[in-house]
């Protein structure tokens, strides 16, 4: 599916990548550092490409709230991977990705450890699975995106971050709720994405159902994601999740940003606002 987000500061630029199928990644905006280098390919993955479904043991599968730096540098590294399509002969493509994973993982951490103005809270939440499970899978996602917890090797198969703001930036704005307390009350998803070798599995709903969970412990109210007009399996899986439309971004302003126009969808998180 589509777009990611991080949030731009003074060393982000927000890019925003379309895709109209599974086996890219699964959401709305996507803000990841991004090289200013011309020798490196940074596309929509074609919609024609196409994923083989692989079961997975939902039994070992983990969805939870993370600070531990090595599952962040692996989350980083799924972002990467997702939102990003390079030419496989360009010259130190290896350093490349790894300068982009190394700066969406300083990102992450910022914006965890409250150092980002505007965000009074965020959270990673990842999707992981044991290594053993995938190791025939793909030899690429297992090297790229897996950590140690607790002497267990796993691997973070899908990835999104939950912030408590106001706005996101260059993003359309939320009107819930209005009045004083709105920034306790409203929260935003954004750079979700499901390693695309296991997309289908209704890994993206349980990540965003987690979302909400948390949202609700924190008091939210108001619950927000953007996803690109044109990116329906990321409108699908919103919908089955319960957001529905609110507002959309102008035209003139997504051709300013030279992005895919957005859409804004919202849900009420049940208890919110007695918590």
């Amino acid at each position: 599916m589509a777009i990611l987000s991080s949030y731009p500061s003074p060393l982000t630029i927000s890019l925003s990548i379309t895709c109209q199928n599974f086996c890219n990644s699964l959401n709305s905006t996507a803000f990841l550092q991004q090289s200013t280098s011309h020798r490196f390919h940074i596309r929509p993955i074609a919609a024609s490409q196409v994923c083989t479904p692989h079961e997975v043991d939902k039994s070992s599968l983990i969805i939870a709230e993370t600070e531990a730096e090595d599952e962040l540098w692996a989350a980083s590294c799924l972002r990467v991977r997702s939102f990003y399509e390079f030419t496989p002969s360009s010259y130190g493509l290896q350093d490349h990705k790894r300068y982009l994973a190394e700066r969406e993982f300083e990102a992450v951490k910022e914006r965890i450890a409250g150092k980002r103005t505007g965000f009074r809270r965020v959270s990673c939440i990842n999707a992981t699975l044991p290594l053993s499970q995938l190791s025939s899978l793909s030899e690429d996602l297992c090297a790229e995106c897996k950590y140690t917890n607790n002497g267990e090797e796993r691997v973070v198969v899908g990835t999104l971050d939950l912030n408590q703001c106001l706005r996101l930036p260059d993003e359309i704005t939320g009107k819930k709720p209005e009045g004083i307390g709105a920034d306790f009350m409203r929260a935003y998803l954004s750079n979700v994405c499901v390693a695309k070798e296991l997309q289908r599995r209704g890994l993206g709903y349980e990540l965003v159902a987690e979302s909400k969970i948390v949202a609700q412990e924190w008091g939210i109210s108001d619950l927000y994601v953007h996803v690109a007009v044109e990116n329906e399996p990321a409108k699908k899986l919103y919908t089955k999740s319960g957001f529905i439309y609110e507002n959309d971004e102008p035209a003139w302003q997504a051709r300013f940003l030279d992005r895919p126009r957005r859409l804004l969808l919202w849900i009420g998180i049940s208890g919110g606002h007695d918590l």
